[in-house]
């Protein structure tokens, strides 16, 4: 049997982000393929892996012709926003058993740019056929599908919509630490809450901002570390899991499918949840955020409400910081953004934070172990992959 090797994250970058009016999805994917590239110092020739997902008809074909590559491994998974942690982790498998040596990650959207245009219109549903068509008649939007569970965990659990504030005011607080984030300006809980309703309970700031950006992340196998200019970030263990489709199938609207993605994940890694310095979490919405805080073993059930309080999330609240360069309420969400929290959970294992770097315990030393959890459509499904130096 062939050993396996080790894998490390060894280049991210952003593309621009924000507001793009003069770019395509294209582009977008390009420029932060060779800014990650740049970033890791190894030559375009070394990638033999390709994963992407979102753009094109024969995705992810048609990104490699555009980027100039020519894969011998490739990987084009999409589910939701959790496809890039459950992509990183085929790739890492891949590269461990032998089948690839380094692989790029990329995506790229101008999601508000083509709205702006009038190109396309915002995502109210993921269209009306197959089991869906049964629930979007009555009204089953994708955001009223995450109000309805949040609902559920408030009936529950006590859950009040001023904790579930809490999570908005304090991604909004990191955001202001770092400069790329498209809003910055600090709120307040009862701002959150005097914003228009969206779908109750949630008003127009427990939602995700829609942004224009890419990312790309390169992962390489162990013997390739010496050749890159930055420092390894490991990959030490990854789960994923997928739980329904429809409501009518989820079997509690209080349980993400992070409750299996992120067990496995810290089993493989062999660590526990609280030896975690940070954990960057999808936040399309602030119920995203406390449930799946839970679900990951940060506080028990029910207890997600309390443990969002007092700016435990923040950078240097003296809690676990929690999507420190804003998340998607405040920073970007270009249509799906897991590649954006592992390029920012890379950022903080080597050190890269700026303002918004994380620091360990009394020691001010840099962190050296973080989680990254996407999720997917309506808690359909979820990646989570533990990260260390």
């Amino acid at each position: 049997m062939v050993a396996r090797r080790k894998v490390a994250v060894v280049g991210v970058a952003l593309s621009d982000c924000g507001r793009v009016d003069d770019a395509t999805p294209y582009a977008l994917h390009a420029q932060a393929a060779r800014r990650a590239l740049a970033d890791a110092g190894l030559d375009r020739s070394l990638v033999d892996g390709f994963a992407s997902a979102g753009l094109g008809t024969l995705a992810p074909v048609e990104v490699a012709e555009y980027l100039g590559l020519r894969p011998t491994w490739v990987d084009s998974t999409s589910v939701g926003g959790s496809t890039w942690e459950v992509m990183a982790a085929h790739a890492a498998d891949a590269i461990a058993a032998g089948h690839a040596r380094v692989v790029l990650l990329a995506y790229g959207s101008t999601a508000r740019a083509d709205v702006r245009a009038g190109r396309r219109t915002g995502t109210l549903s993921f269209g009306t056929r197959g089991p869906l068509q049964f629930e979007v008649p009555y009204g089953h939007t994708l955001i009223a599908k995450y109000a309805m569970a949040a609902r559920r965990h408030m009936i529950e659990y006590g859950t009040t919509i001023e904790q579930l504030a809490e999570v908005a005011v304090q991604a909004r607080a990191n955001a202001a630490l770092n400069p790329e984030a498209m809003f910055r300006t600090p709120v307040t809980v009862d701002e959150v809450l005097a914003g228009p309703m969206i779908a109750d309970p949630f008003t127009k700031l427990h939602c995700c901002v829609r942004s224009d950006g890419g990312a790309a992340v390169l992962l390489a196998a162990e013997e390739y570390v010496r050749d890159c200019r930055t420092s390894p970030v490991w990959v030490l263990g990854s789960g994923e899991h997928v739980s329904h489709a429809t409501m009518s199938e989820w079997a509690d609207f209080t349980v993400s499918p992070a409750a299996v993605s992120g067990r496995l994940a810290f089993e493989r890694a062999g660590v526990r949840s609280d030896e975690m310095d940070f954990a960057e979490i999808y936040d399309a919405f602030t119920y995203m955020t406390l449930v799946t805080l839970e679900d990951l073993g940060f506080c028990g059930k029910g207890e997600g409400g309390a443990f969002v309080e007092k700016g435990r999330l923040r950078v240097g609240g003296g809690g676990l910081p929690v999507n420190t360069d804003g998340g998607g309420l405040s920073a970007q969400h270009p249509g799906m953004r897991g590649l954006f929290l592992l390029v920012e959970a890379v950022r903080q294992l080597r050190g890269e934070g700026g303002e918004r770097q994380v620091r360990r315990g009394v020691d001010g030393g840099l962190p050296r172990l973080g989680v990254v959890s996407g999720t997917g459509g309506w808690f359909c499904s979820s990646g989570t992959m533990v990260l260390g130096v």
